[in-house]
């Protein structure tokens, strides 16, 4: 048996799951929270409940970033492995899964001991379910921690994800102040202000400013790398740029191998003067 937990009975990515786990088992049984405040550690104990009595041989969810977490606390209750955006699985001791790892960059295929498998379905890895579902609603613990308040991130201008032009700087930037080129480029364009992920963890920006697999993922019509090595965990955030550019002194850096356009050279002197082309172009 194969039992999914669905974020929604109308979401797309959990009829995803139901469509993957049905490839694989006959017997597919949901479970959901309905409308129940999010409580990722206490939603794992109610599906653990679940297991313990029905005795599933795999424990699916859909590859979203509820999904992982609440798998990562169910595996962590049970001490089983997990693993985390599977494209396709074979139940077996051990188990076989494929999966995608750093950033959809490539596929690992690995095995999994111990019953039951507990895994997530990689976005998009097979068609979703067209028929209706229905989804047996669980209830958390009492006791359970839940997020009460989403605060949302306000933000003067275009926001990163929906901005058509993002100028980024990397730790090359050299400290939190050195961001002021690069703020000013961003509103010259009318785009918005990115960085890596070594510069929110320096404190120079906050994270909501990072673009890379673990940060913002954005889709700009050109993307401009500043002082940005490459790395492929940033690579992974910015590959929906139609265009990118990159600005770094270090002619060998791996970004450059990914870049549409390059500037060998100092981002300190290079970017002030694309602002200065354009206040001149723009007779300001």
């Amino acid at each position: 048996m194969a039992l999914v937990f669905v974020e929604g009975v109308d979401d797309e990515l959990s009829l995803q799951a139901v469509a993957f786990a049905r490839g694989i088992d006959d017997d597919v049984q949901l479970v959901s929270f309905g409308e129940a405040v999010y409580a990722p550690a206490g939603w794992a104990r109610a599906i653990v409940q679940e297991i313990e009595q029905g005795t599933p041989s795999i424990v699916l969810a859909p590859g979203s970033d509820r999904g992982n977490e609440v798998m990562a606390h169910v595996s962590a209750i049970l001490d089983r492995p997990f693993a985390a955006n599977c494209t396709s699985l074979t139940i077996g001791e051990p188990a076989s899964v494929t999966r995608v790892r750093w950033g959809g960059s490539l596929l690992e295929e690995a095995l999994v001991h111990g019953s039951p498998l507990v895994a997530t379905v990689a976005p998009h890895a097979v068609a979703a379910a067209s028929d209706a579902i229905d989804a047996r609603t669980l209830t958390a613990p009492e006791d359970s921690v839940a997020v009460r308040e989403r605060v949302a991130t306000v933000s003067a201008g275009v926001s990163l994800a929906d901005a058509d032009v993002v100028v980024s700087g990397g730790r090359g930037v050299g400290s939190a102040e050195g961001f002021a080129v690069i703020e000013e480029l961003a509103e010259l364009l009318g785009g918005a202000v990115g960085c890596s992920r070594a510069v929110t963890s320096a404190g120079w920006r906050p994270h909501t400013d990072q673009v890379g697999q673990t940060g913002t993922k954005i889709s700009p019509e050109i993307y401009i790398a500043c002082g940005i090595s490459g790395a492929t965990q940033h690579m992974a955030g910015c590959k929906g740029a139609k265009k990118l550019l990159a600005i770094n002194p270090d002619a060998e850096a791996s970004i450059f191998a990914s870049a549409d356009y390059a500037v060998i050279g100092d981002l300190h002197q290079v970017v002030p003067a694309i602002s200065a082309e354009i206040r001149k172009a723009r007779g300001t």
